[in-house]
């Protein structure tokens, strides 16, 4: 004979706190609710409205610096450091966590341009004005293990060139770094002079980046509106892209190493395909001023970017506008950006000395959350996701409060697309049939494609 029983584990009976309200098992069979639907819709609703609520991204600020903050650089192997420079020549190292300077590393005379870490974490590369790049040994110890001071660190080694450095990036495997001036030039540590150099019909290059996944490739921008991509393997140049207007600054995907993005004048940033450079795979749109600097989280799903109009934007991969924008009143110009090793925080800086720490997400709850938060904060995210097509979660959700000078630029680069596709318009129906042919966006913004 046998006898069937019901067996029920502790764990499942069991509060976690003494305030916690007692488990109730339910059957999810569909056809036991029927206003399941409009109770989902509900609180997505209320969900977005929470999130509103609860937007506080401004976590705090690093103000050591007495200039304006040009350049930043994150540890790869650490998720609390972080080396700034600034226009004075000062070079820091941050320990995001206590938001103190770890160690100084004095020695620029100019402004300091572009600042990058070895991806084993131990070295730094800085560059700037004074025709000078540094190797410097990254301090191993914590903020905790220096407490009595900070530390003063001296160059392993100085390169010196005739003109000015523009910008600089660490080679992902060898002990090798390219630094942009008047031409790109590759240097070795155990070198004094540069290994070898790159030109192109550019005045000045004005950064550099190297592809995560091909180590010997690399892509680089110019003042002659260029995108250049090269190969150290064949010390070639390998495609040019000239644009209407100049590229600030580039960045590569770490999930699709083939795609990069650049942050141009024109108040954009576009997404191409090394493989294909005739058209962008995407344009990035909703600044209002040129995109001086970006950078991609670690997922390679959302990229952050920083602007002339004194904003911060964060974008999706392949969207078109931007999902967040972070201002204060006193925050200036934004020349630098970077999302942290773990895709939870932004940092920006800018003109006004200070570095401003970010969330990624502006109503994120952080710190330790229990089992029942966090499996309640994922059940809001995918009602918010399976709904945010109805048009009153997705107008409670895009809000957001621009600055006014923001919104005024807004509206008139509005009224100026507008003029321009009506004026468009009346010359291709006032013209014979077939001479006006379109033209995608997407490929309107490049001149030529050399290689």
């Amino acid at each position: 004979m046998k006898v069937r029983v019901i067996s029920r584990s502790e764990e499942a009976f069991t509060r976690e706190r003494s305030q916690d309200v007692t488990k109730v098992f339910r059957n999810l069979d569909p056809r036991l609710h029927p206003m399941e639907r409009a109770q989902e819709y509900t609180r997505a609703l209320n969900a977005v409205k929470l999130d509103k609520i609860f937007a506080k991204p401004f976590i705090g600020a690093l103000s050591d610096h007495r200039d304006g903050v040009s350049c930043m650089a994150k540890n790869p192997s650490r998720l609390n450091c972080l080396v700034s420079g600034a226009m004075d020549g000062d070079v820091r190292l941050w320990d995001l966590a206590y938001r103190k300077t770890v160690a100084e590393f004095p020695g620029h005379n100019g402004a300091v341009r572009g600042v990058s870490i070895s991806s084993d974490g131990d070295f730094l590369v800085t560059c700037g004005d004074d025709c000078t790049a540094r190797l410097w040994e990254l301090p191993a110890a914590e903020i905790g293990e220096v407490s009595g001071g900070v530390k003063h660190c001296e160059p392993v080694m100085v390169f010196q060139d005739k003109n000015s450095f523009r910008a600089v990036d660490h080679q992902w495997e060898k002990k090798v770094f390219a630094t942009a001036g008047a031409n790109v030039s590759v240097w070795d540590y155990n070198r004094s002079e540069a290994m070898t150099s790159f030109s192109w019909g550019s005045e000045t290059v004005v950064s550099v980046k190297f592809d995560p996944a091909e180590p010997d490739v690399f892509v680089t921008t110019g003042s002659d509106r260029s995108i250049c991509l090269y190969d150290l393997r064949m010390n070639t140049p390998l495609r040019k892209l000239v644009m209407q207007t100049r590229t600030n600054a580039v960045a590569w995907n770490p999930r699709e190493p083939f795609n990069f993005t650049a942050a141009n004048e024109d108040c954009n940033c576009y997404t191409y395909d090394m493989r294909k450079l005739k058209f962008a795979k995407c344009i990035h749109k909703d600044h209002v001023s040129a995109v001086m600097d970006v950078d991609f989280s670690p997922t390679g799903r959302e990229f952050v970017t920083g602007s002339y109009d004194r904003t911060v934007r964060i974008f999706s991969y392949n969207g078109g506008h931007s999902r967040e924008i972070y201002h204060t009143k006193r925050m200036q110009r934004v020349f630098s950006v970077r999302f942290s090793g773990d895709a939870t925080y932004v940092m920006s800086g800018s003109d006004d000395t200070n570095i401003r720490l970010w969330k990624a997400k502006a109503s994120e709850q952080l710190g330790v959350l229990l089992p029942r938060e966090r499996a309640k904060h994922e059940y809001l995210d995918a009602v918010k996701q399976r709904y945010k097509h109805l048009d009153e979660v997705k107008r409670i959700d895009r809000h957001r409060q621009l600055p006014k000078a923001v919104f005024k630029a807004k509206k008139l680069r509005q009224e100026m697309t507008e003029a321009a596709r009506k004026k468009e318009s009346r010359k291709r129906a006032h013209s014979a049939p077939g001479s006006m042919p379109r033209e995608a966006a997407r490929k309107k913004r490049i001149v030529a494609e050399l290689e």
